[in-house]
């Protein structure tokens, strides 16, 4: 990642951490002010890498990152996003079902798989919902206590 990229992404994260903002072109204009001219490919791009996620919350939506504490390659963790994120779970035998927020099911998805948890199977992630697999019900007891106390932070 040049340095470039990596000052850019910055202060997207400044920006969505301190402002309510709505939309990638009320982003744009302010990455703009700040003297970055972006295309809205290269903030998508810029938006996925940082795993911010568009959520609804009752003053209209607004886009969210994790905490900055992230795994590797910049990615936000789980215990970064999951307490934003998290709207519901249901398990029965060895499936979890997480509801999310609106475009928050992905993000946990692939935050849950970059963990490498040996009690996962495998992961299945919609607009607001994942679909965890565990290996056994009592696995999926164990990621069930650990997802909820996450969500709780």
């Amino acid at each position: 990642m040049t340095a470039s990229k990596r000052e850019r992404q910055d202060t997207i994260l400044e920006f969505v951490s301190t402002r309510v903002i709505g939309s990638q072109e009320e982003l744009r204009q302010l990455l703009l002010e700040r003297g970055w001219d972006v295309n809205q490919s290269t903030l998508s791009r810029d938006m996925r890498d940082l795993r911010i996620a568009r959520v609804p919350t009752p003053t209209g939506t607004r886009y969210i990152a994790g905490d900055r504490s992230t795994g590797e390659e910049g990615r936000a963790t789980l215990a970064g996003l999951l307490p934003q994120l998290f709207q519901a779970l249901e398990a029965t035998r060895e499936l979890i079902v997480v509801k999310t927020h609106t475009a928050g099911a992905q993000p946990i998805a692939e935050a849950i798989d970059a963990e490498g948890n040996p009690d996962i199977l495998g992961t299945i992630a919609g607009e607001n919902t994942v679909l965890l697999i565990c290996r056994s019900e009592a696995a999926r007891d164990r990621v069930t206590k650990r997802l909820l106390s996450l969500a709780e932070r």
